[in-house]
């Protein structure tokens, strides 16, 4: 049985009848047909944003090229099961190519937010609203730099009928960097559901912080100047005293974190019944056909990385206090978000599940990247980490904004940015001036329960990163900038430098002569 994979079109969003038609080309390349009759930059704008939406939220986008290729998530054929032509097991075994098709469509659909944003500053747009266009533009070409190394652009108005420049490395994140800074003071306090100054501070931090890594993958270097910006940024969003803790650390993610998770800097809503970027498939692309909504028996964590959290530490998993309706009663107080291992229980009646086999429905620690055996319904610790939104009855619809940015990880690169060398900090919150107090004062909150550590080094501070922003697409880069991405784990071994950048779409090579394809491939 093959699982349905979304497949990723550029959308646009265009006002009445008349307006620019857009027909895509050769996996993204846009043509323009001309326009007529008036254009709404407003409209355009959300149609900006809408492009990003299944991109970052679908299983089969952002998703599983920055967690898919890590040590936190494995696909594993079980059976005729998510085969999909082997596309997950190369991932993450570091084995795909310029044709694979995760490549290919996040690819293009990352171009599709370049192009939309950029098309609409064509339209005389009010300055706020050509804000909120560049800041979303400079998002997604530092994915496209992160992922690839080269961003292809166009200026407002550029004709079509060139194949777009290219902007390589340090040269195309200086353009990101002088973009975030032009437009910083013209993007909104908030909300944190549009593009905002905040968010543009945390893209700027995240610039800064990988930008000796864009110089050198393999052996990145970290002046102290840019740590020192990593800083600065980073107290002044925490600083804005616009963010805090709240009491359960899933709250961040709940069906209400709009109201409720009070970390997040930078958020896409999702509203159920209108708008949604099948986020439903972070819990149904892991959880077993029998649990309660149905999953589909796929993706699952690494025991080494399930073994880096305490027992205690509450971000491992817990019995979500749910306040939305339609959530099970969950008698037995099972652990119904985080990590799921060991035997499972229908959470309404507490009752033991089994497996399509009869056998009792008991995740194992073990996971190979094909599954043969009688147990392969069972094998592998299953995780996700936005809690279940039941009010929909699993139709499609939820209310859990998707997540980009939130307070833990500004204060986890402020620490970064001191132990790399950077100064000049202030207590900003009264979180601490140290890399020790900043990392402490995310582990010992009540929301996450973990003990204080003494000190802490870079490798204490991945494992983290990793504990605290599991799942949320920034792994791979993690494990670049701090030299760990071709470290063997469980079914990868040792690999090719050539996979610290993703191969470009050979479709895209045709198109774009000004593309060269990455070394090694």
């Amino acid at each position: 049985m093959i699982r349905k994979i979304a497949v990723f079109g550029v959308v646009l969003s265009v006002v009445a009848a008349g307006c620019t038609k857009l027909d895509e080309k050769l996996d993204g390349q846009l043509s323009d047909q001309g326009s007529s009759g008036s254009i709404n930059p407003a409209s355009l704008l959300s149609g900006v944003y809408e492009s990003i939406r299944g991109t970052f939220q679908d299983q089969a986008g952002v998703y599983a090229l920055w967690e898919m290729t890590t040590d936190e998530l494995i696909g594993p054929t079980r059976g005729g099961d998510w085969d999909d032509n082997g596309a997950w097991r190369v991932l993450h075994a570091h084995k795909f190519d310029a044709d694979h098709v995760r490549v290919r469509e996040v690819f293009a659909a990352l171009g599709g937010v370049n192009f939309a944003a950029t098309d609409l500053l064509r339209y005389s747009p009010s300055t706020q609203q050509a804000a909120e266009a560049r800041m979303l533009r400079a998002f997604a070409q530092f994915m496209i730099l992160d992922g690839w190394g080269q961003v292809p652009y166009r200026d407002p108005g550029e004709s079509n009928l060139q194949p777009p420049r290219v902007r390589v490395g340090t040269e195309a994140l200086d353009y990101i960097i002088s973009e975030l800074n032009a437009i910083i003071n013209d993007l909104p306090n908030g909300p944190a559901t549009k593009a905002n100054k905040n968010a543009a501070r945390v893209l700027l931090m995240k610039c800064y912080l990988n930008k000796g890594a864009y110089a050198n993958r393999e052996a990145p270097t970290f002046a102290a100047a840019d740590m020192t910006q990593v800083i600065t940024l980073a107290d002044q969003v925490i600083g804005s005293g616009l963010y805090s803790f709240p009491a359960v650390y899933f709250h961040n993610f709940a069906p209400n974190n709009d109201a409720i998770g009070t970390e997040n800097i930078w958020t896409q809503d999702n509203v159920g019944g209108s708008s949604a970027g099948n986020l439903r498939s972070r819990w149904e692309s892991s959880m077993h056909y029998n649990q309660n909504p149905s999953g589909w028996n796929g993706f699952t964590t690494l025991s080494d990385f399930y073994n880096k959290f305490e027992a205690a530490d509450k971000r491992r998993g817990i019995n979500y206090p749910y306040s939305t309706p339609g959530a099970p009663p969950n008698p037995g107080g099972r652990v119904n978000v985080g990590f799921l291992r060991g035997q499972q229980y229908n959470l309404t009646t507490d009752a033991p599940l089994n497996d399509r086999t009869g056998a009792p429905l008991s995740f194992t620690d073990d996971v190979k990247i094909i599954e043969k055996g009688t147990n392969l319904e069972v094998t592998g610790i299953r995780a996700y980490k936005y809690p279940i939104d039941y009010q929909y009855n699993d139709n499609g619809n939820v209310d859990n904004d998707y997540v980009y940015f939130r307070l833990a990880d500004v204060l986890l690169m402020k620490a970064e940015a001191i132990l790399r060398g950077g100064t000049g900090g202030t207590d900003a919150g009264g979180y601490g001036t140290t890399a020790v107090a900043l990392v402490n004062s995310v582990r010992q909150q009540v929301s996450r329960g973990a003990s204080a550590l003494a000190s802490v080094t870079l490798d204490q501070l991945i494992d983290e990163r990793g504990r605290e922003l599991y799942l949320e697409s920034w792994r791979r880069q993690d494990l670049i900038r701090f030299g760990k991405f071709l470290q063997p784990w469980q079914e990868k071994p040792s690999d090719d430098p050539k996979y610290l950048l993703f191969p470009v779409p050979n479709g895209q090579l045709a198109a774009n002569p000004n593309l060269v394809q990455n070394p090694g491939y």
